[in-house]
């Protein structure tokens, strides 16, 4: 085998970093492609940092690693990231010195998902506007979850380049009276409101309370039952989903068309000529709701530019494992440009 036909063929370690789970995945990279070899969900708050999993997961899966690449929740600032929901330091020189590897880089874990989106095919996609993609085209991504993630991706030289922001922290602007209502509500309560207060899976939660509050809804004892007792965004949608009671209805409903308005929005922003995609926890269990008419009219509602907006396609991205092939794919670019 030669030098060449070594370069061609090496093995990358990629991690989606949560803060409920992590995973790590060995993946081989064979002429350019991608092959994934294992995968492994660790329970996060069970270690005391990402350098403890990393090393748990390799005492299992011994392998010649050339890059690294974890997609992190939070800002990355000189290579070091303070994890948002987790008492976490990561420190990407520090994984380099423990662990030998030749290159090491920390992302953003949305613009990780972004990276991801070229390789998904079809049948990991939910189409909800076909619009017409245009070839290198900025795209988009909004993940609602339990924050708001959103991320650009641009082409320089034919390769992809992905922009983390931190948009979901940006002001939530309403769009009518009744809307207005729910800023006034939620302004009382935290100041700040901040889109990611309302498009998210406690956003879903902070609508239905709201409602609850102003309008003269009745909660049903097994819905109060189950609140308590469950995680309350996932009740409210299945209920919602399932037609048992007006109030989780309505709060759905509210929730799919904030959130059209701000996938609008990022549309816009980033004039996503290449697509604009939902990742995140939320938007595959609610695709009959994102399939109504509330996604799309608040989408295109833009005034002078809806009929721009109209023909930027719009998909939903069903592979829970983006993120994961996405930092792959990073690690696997930086093993291919790094000196021989």
């Amino acid at each position: 085998m030669t030098a060449s036909d070594k370069r061609s063929e090496f093995t990358v370690l990629a991690g989606d970093i949560g803060g409920t789970h992590t995973r790590l995945g060995l993946f081989s990279s064979v002429n350019e492609k991608l092959h994934q070899k294992t995968i492994e969900t660790f329970i996060s708050k069970k270690a005391k940092g990402l350098e403890e999993i990393i090393a748990r997961f390799l005492e299992q899966h011994d392998a010649d690693i050339t890059a690294a690449c974890f997609g992190i929740a939070g800002p990355v600032e000189k290579d070091r990231m303070k994890t948002t929901n987790l008492p976490w330091k990561v420190v990407g020189g520090d994984i380099k010195k423990r662990f030998g590897f030749p290159c090491v880089r920390l992302i953003n874990d949305v613009a990780a998902t972004i990276r991801a989106i070229p390789l998904l095919t079809d049948q990991e996609l939910f189409t909800l506007n076909r619009g017409k993609s245009a070839k290198d085209g900025v795209i988009g991504l909004v993940a609602p979850g339990t924050g708001l993630g959103q991320a650009l991706m641009v082409w320089v030289d034919g390769r992809p380049v992905a922009m983390a922001t931190e948009g979901g922290h940006s002001d939530f602007a309403p769009r009518n009276e009744r809307e207005l209502g729910l800023w006034r509500y939620l302004h009382e309560r935290y100041g700040h409101v901040s889109v990611e207060r309302v498009v998210s899976g406690p956003g879903l939660y902070h609508i239905y309370c709201w409602l609850k509050e102003t309008v003269s809804y009745k909660e049903p004892s097994w819905l109060t039952l189950q609140l308590k007792e469950s995680d309350p965004p996932k009740v409210i949608a299945l209920a919602a989903l399932d037609d048992k009671d007006p109030l989780c209805s309505d709060a759905l409903k509210h929730f799919v068309s904030l959130l059209g308005g701000v996938c609008g929005n990022v549309a816009l922003t980033g004039l996503t000529q290449g697509g604009l995609y939902l990742g995140g926890g939320i938007p595959p269990r609610i695709l009959p709701a994102l399939e109504e008419d509330g996604f799309m009219s608040a989408f295109t509602d833009k005034g002078r530019f809806r009929d721009l907006v109209s023909r930027i396609p719009v998909h939903v991205v069903l592979n829970d494992k983006a993120a994961l092939l996405g930092a792959a794919d990073c690690a696997a670019s930086d093993a291919s440009l790094s000196p021989k």
